[in-house]
């Protein structure tokens, strides 16, 4: 840690947004004039737009991820968590990865700290269920469910086949459906490989309590893109969820009940609920309540956007939405994170602060190799694409927001590799636990059994019959 009594300007989170408003303030930040402290569990940035594509094998998991200390080697970059926020006295307990907590003084506040899974109590689902929030998660789904492939090619047992090759996806935004287009994708092109296993023996199925799917680009391209995927062999269940999931038997409440290995957890996400411990106004659904410059309600030296924020829509209000907000996508926070580290600039030196105000420029989705739809915002026109073109602007979109240089190359080269050279379909599945094999070879071999002595009274016995 920094000994330096230049001012703190402490980022909590170092997400999409953490990420880019710390690279923003030690840009625009003059030298010496303040200290930028990270602090995050992970020592990575994870670009969650890419991760249903690194579940599918066409980018490569390390290629996804921004390590934090190369791209802010001016910060300070802390690997732990905040686990209080003492704003009276402008101090932060810090609880490292290993160690005892200490506390951290600040003079600015920024809350980056994204959102979590929202899940519900339903019975099976933290014993089950795969969530798609990190790269950790998508690396796991893809060995998992290349897995089950070489378990149903390997079974005699009718039972076990099935149920390795059923595959529960719930959530139809565009985790879930990006998610299950790729997977569905990657799954038939390994089908190749295997003798006993075919794209006709799995069974892959969406659930969303919604009346659509990619609700983000439209009903016209949601409704596309249903129909595609049913084309493709997924059964598609809406207005319907699952009422549990003990031990892989899943039960939806339209009555459909099927066994699966594989049950994909991606039904939205939610503020992340530490915010609930920093002493902060929260609207409604926990998210911080901010105002129109970014800054916390009710205070002049904390900032918060992104996912775990209710920033006000500008745009939305200015045409008679009085209740518009800033939806939780990548769009918002690159924008957000720039402006938020203008205004802690401007909040350090006494300048006014600047409002956030960014109209919707469309949203785009692949949904696996070639395959997509986009809606692209501009002006009063809005226009629509599927198929192919969009998966071309699904690529060109995400390629370019992917932060740092050195990351757009390598996406780029992967994808550039992937119009050249088939897809590797190998699982990993040690990965989840590399020390077992090693374990096997170097614990100590188990003393052999020595025949127990017997009892006195036997020994008498024996002697005496002996005689």
């Amino acid at each position: 840690m920094s000994t330096t009594e230049r001012p703190r300007i402490l980022v909590v989170g170092g997400g999409y947004v953490g990420l880019y408003a710390a690279r923003r303030i030690l840009k625009k930040m003059r030298f010496g004039e303040a200290t930028v402290t990270v602090v995050d569990p992970r020592s990575y940035m994870t670009y969650q737009p890419f991760l249903p594509e690194a579940a599918a094998g066409s980018i490569s998991p390390r290629h996804v991820v921004v390590p934090l200390r190369r791209v802010l080697p001016k910060a300070e970059v802390l690997t732990g968590r905040v686990t209080t926020i003492d704003q009276d006295r402008k101090v932060a307990t810090i609880a490292p990865l290993v160690g005892e907590a200490y506390e951290l003084p600040f003079d600015y506040l920024v809350i980056a700290m994204g959102a979590v899974s929202r899940t519900f109590p339903i019975p099976g689902l933290a014993e089950q269920g795969i969530g798609m929030k990190g790269i950790e998660e998508a690396i796991g789904l893809r060995n998992h469910v290349l897995e089950q492939l070489d378990k149903a090619d390997s079974t005699t047992d009718e039972d076990v086949r099935r149920k390795a090759l059923t595959f529960v996806f719930v959530g139809g935004g565009f985790a879930g459906a990006e998610t299950i287009g790729e997977v569905e994708d990657m799954a038939r092109d390994a089908a190749k490989y295997y003798k006993n296993v075919k794209r006709e023996d799995m069974r892959f199925v969406l659930v969303d309590v919604a009346d659509k799917i990619l609700p983000e680009v439209g009903p016209k391209l949601g409704q596309y893109g249903k129909e595609h995927l049913e084309g493709r062999g997924v059964e598609v269940y809406l207005k319907t969820g699952m009422d549990s999931c003990v031990d892989g038997h899943v039960v939806l409440n339209n009555g459909l009940e099927v066994d699966s290995n594989t049950i994909v957890w991606t039904a939205g996400v939610k503020p992340n609920p530490a915010l609930s411990r920093f002493g902060l106004p929260l609207g409604p659904r926990g998210h911080v309540d901010t105002q129109t410059t970014l800054q916390v309600q009710g205070t002049d030296y904390i900032w918060a956007a992104g996912d775990n924020a209710q920033v006000p829509d500008m745009v939305g209000r200015k045409a008679g939405n009085e209740n518009a907000w800033c939806p939780p996508n990548a769009q918002h926070a690159l924008r957000q994170a720039k402006v938020l580290g203008d205004n802690v600039i401007s909040g350090m030196r006494g300048f006014p602060q600047k409002e956030y105000s960014h109209a919707n420029k469309g949203a785009v989705a692949g949904l696996g190799l070639h395959k997509g739809v986009a809606m692209i915002v501009m002006g009063k026109m809005k226009i629509k694409l599927k198929g192919r073109l969009a998966w071309y602007m699904h690529r060109a979109y995400h390629g370019m927001a992917m932060p740092t240089f050195n990351r757009k190359i390598r996406v780029f080269a992967d994808w550039t590799l992937g119009m050249f050279l088939k897809r590797e379909v190998v699982s990993l599945g040690a990965l989840e636990a590399p020390r077992e094999e090693f374990y096997e070879a170097a614990k100590p071999a188990p003393k052999p059994q020595v025949a127990a002595e017997p009892a006195p009274a036997v020994k008498a016995e024996e002697k005496a019959k002996a005689s």
